[in-house]
């Protein structure tokens, strides 16, 4: 802080004594509170709370296998199955992910035919009376 002393070296006890009362302009509030009040009323500039509102581009997309918005758009990789690699995205340490994703939980288009298939031992040809009624032959 700058003080203004003038006249002899015994001059700095008055002007202590005087509570500060020829500081120099420039120099910020001796009080802390006050300074620490004035700090936080200005905006600061920084990457933290007030820029996340201005992030509105997406990183992720719609998955063309698991159609969830999962594909990150700069590596283009899902991060729900994993495409595009050969084999589904699957962890171990996940036994509620495992259960979300095993078969039976989708349409089963193949498979729901098979057990019925099983059942009659896999027949294959024609079944019988599938041609129609049988015709007489009258000439």
């Amino acid at each position: 802080m700058w003080l203004e002393i003038s006249g002899s070296p015994n001059s700095l006890a008055t002007a202590h004594s005087q509570n500060f009362a020829t500081l120099d302009p420039r120099e910020p509030a001796p009080h802390h509170n006050a300074c620490r009040r004035r700090r936080r009323a200005t905006a600061k500039m920084t990457k933290g709370t007030s820029s996340f509102g201005k992030r509105h581009t997406k990183t992720h997309g719609l998955c063309r296998r698991c159609g969830r918005r999962s594909l990150h758009n700069q590596k283009k990789t899902c991060a729900s199955c994993g495409y595009p690699a050969a084999k589904i995205r699957k962890y171990n340490w996940s036994e509620k992910a495992k259960r979300r994703k095993v078969t039976g939980t989708g349409r089963m288009r193949y498979l729901s035919t098979v057990s019925r298939k099983f059942k009659n031992g896999f027949q294959t040809g024609v079944p019988k009376g599938a041609q129609g009624p049988a015709v007489s032959a009258s000439s």
